[in-house]
């Protein structure tokens, strides 16, 4: 779920909660690191747990904070507890190009995601680990296949060389705060003017965007906030 605080009536920013999965050792902690404070580790070692971090954005002239959950190893004995997903309104499935059985995997991790959170989390497809490019099993045309089969956006990445991973990252951010601004400007006109409401909002339909495409990134995902 997303949240904003108010003080004296105004608006002072938004809380998103964003969850990363996917198999073990696919680089969820790396992208992370690389994202929060731009740190790689060649040696890191995966810890038990949850751990998570949180940066700061601008979009529109508000301040917009991504609380960003790692599952840190949990995934390699059970799968994640429902808690970790409970009020998520993002997420990035990630699986390594360079092993092909993290890839096949992903709809299992869509299915445990759509079990545990709200069906209309915003989800971006994540290929990483670009820089293995000669040990590549996965293509980037069969990600992008798969992204649009489930209505999700998609992108490859390097923790590494630190490809594509900021804007992995800020795309999930600024949609999730797109729908939820409209979201919030069609709640208020569905407001008479003496106050009464006329009833619930609709879904907000999100079509590809050519901007989007142009930077190579697809987006197939429809959704609102419900």
């Amino acid at each position: 779920m997303a949240f904003y605080s108010e003080e004296d009536g105004q608006s002072r920013g938004y809380l998103f909660k964003i969850v990363l999965i996917g198999d073990s050792a696919v680089g969820k902690s790396n992208l992370l690191a690389r994202f929060a404070r731009d740190e790689f580790y060649t040696n890191s070692k995966s810890t038990i747990g949850v751990e998570f971090q949180t940066q700061k954005m601008e979009i529109d002239g508000k301040e917009v904070k991504a609380q960003i959950w790692d599952t840190a190893g949990q995934e390699r004995f059970k799968a994640v507890t429902s808690a970790y997903y409970r009020g998520a309104v993002g997420a990035l499935v990630v699986y390594d190009i360079s092993r092909s059985q993290t890839f096949d995997s992903i709809g299992r991790w869509l299915n445990e995601l759509h079990t545990y959170s709200d069906m209309n989390v915003v989800t971006i497809l994540v290929g990483n680990k670009t820089d293995l490019k000669d040990a590549r099993e996965v293509s980037t045309e069969d990600g992008k296949a798969l992204a649009e089969a489930h209505g999700l956006f998609f992108m490859e990445t390097s923790a590494l060389d630190n490809s594509n991973v900021t804007a992995a990252f800020q795309t999930i951010v600024k949609e999730i705060y797109d729908i939820l601004s409209r979201k919030m400007i069609h709640s208020q006109e569905m407001i008479t003017k003496d106050g009464s409401s006329l009833g619930s909002g609709r879904a907000v339909i999100l079509k590809e965007d050519n901007d989007n495409e142009a930077a190579g990134i697809s987006g197939f995902r429809c959704c609102s906030f419900g």
